[in-house]
């Protein structure tokens, strides 16, 4: 497994298995006499949802922060190399386990930087949850059917819902470097030349974990979509957006709409030009100046 320097796995126990995460614990980041390493506030990075993710979506960009924050990187459930439950996985199974992880792991309110689908659950668990958060910095969330435009509905999904048909296509379009390398340079990296072997090591690494294809799958057949429209007005904490101007899933125009749902609590929206849907992969030394904007911008840092 692919490690930042500096950073270690440890884990939590949560209703659905456990939970791997990294955080700093050795040089340069942490040393022996390093006695307020604790009281650092904590930065939660959470990665988005697609065969082979894993925190590793985060790893050249959180080593930025770690002098001055709590790092805590998880793999979520079914993911990286948490505990995969043979299981079809629900949005209520991830808002109660990142609710869960938040609860394990820290004591005073948190900031969440969070991708994706993963981004449309966090503002759900920050709705049902509100005094676990302290700000949310969001890179393109979408919970895929939004403002009614339903994925569960596309030709893909309706494929991918065949029994037998879904664990041929994810040995074959997904857990393999071939399938991933084409996933990653047509849907979600907005310049192929970007795309580098550790990248895709490390997405293979994680779709070959025994029974990953469970959450992969509940993912494409679209169990784990929903209208994040329906949410974003109920949200109260202090929020940033950013959005990939290339992102194949979810186009900065909806971007905008769902912001414009609640200015209150989404003070900024920040578009990014010629990324696709994970920055922080594509450009983690832009994405770390963003978020450092971003956190003094919110008035987190």
């Amino acid at each position: 497994m692919f490690y930042s320097l500096g950073f270690t796995p440890d884990s939590i126990v949560t209703s659905l298995g456990r939970m791997v995460y990294y955080t700093a614990t050795t040089s340069p980041w942490i040393s022996s006499e390093d006695k307020e390493a604790e009281k650092k506030p904590s930065l939660l990075f959470l990665h988005g949802f697609g065969g082979g993710s894993s925190a590793y979506e985060w790893s050249k960009v959180y080593p930025a922060f770690a002098a001055d924050y709590k790092i805590l990187a998880p793999d979520l459930i079914g993911w990286g190399r948490s505990e995969h439950p043979a299981r079809d996985y629900t949005p209520e199974d991830y808002i109660t386990t990142i609710a869960e992880f938040i609860e394990a792991t820290c004591s005073e309110p948190i900031i969440a930087i969070a991708s994706s689908v993963t981004a449309a659950l966090t503002v759900r668990v920050a709705i049902e949850k509100p005094e676990l958060f302290k700000g949310l910095i969001l890179t393109t969330p979408s919970g895929l059917s939004d403002f009614g435009q339903n994925y569960i509905n596309s030709l893909f999904a309706q494929i991918v819902k065949t029994p037998i048909l879904d664990q041929i296509l994810y040995a074959t379009a997904v857990a393999n470097p071939i399938g991933i390398r084409s996933f990653l340079e047509q849907r979600q990296f907005a310049r192929s030349s970007r795309i580098y072997n550790e990248i895709v090591e490390a997405y293979l690494e994680s779709a070959l974990q025994p029974n990953a294809e469970y959450a992969a799958l509940s993912f494409v057949r679209g169990d784990l979509c929903f209208d994040l429209a329906l949410y974003i007005p109920q949200l109260t904490t202090p929020t940033a957006m950013i959005w990939g101007e290339k992102s194949q899933f979810t186009s900065p125009e909806m971007g905008e709409r769902l912001a414009n749902l609640n200015r209150e609590a989404v003070r900024i929206f920040q578009k990014l030009e010629d990324v696709g849907l994970t920055p922080q992969l594509e450009l983690p030394g832009v994405t770390i100046g963003v978020i450092r904007s971003l956190l003094k911008a919110l008035e987190l840092a």
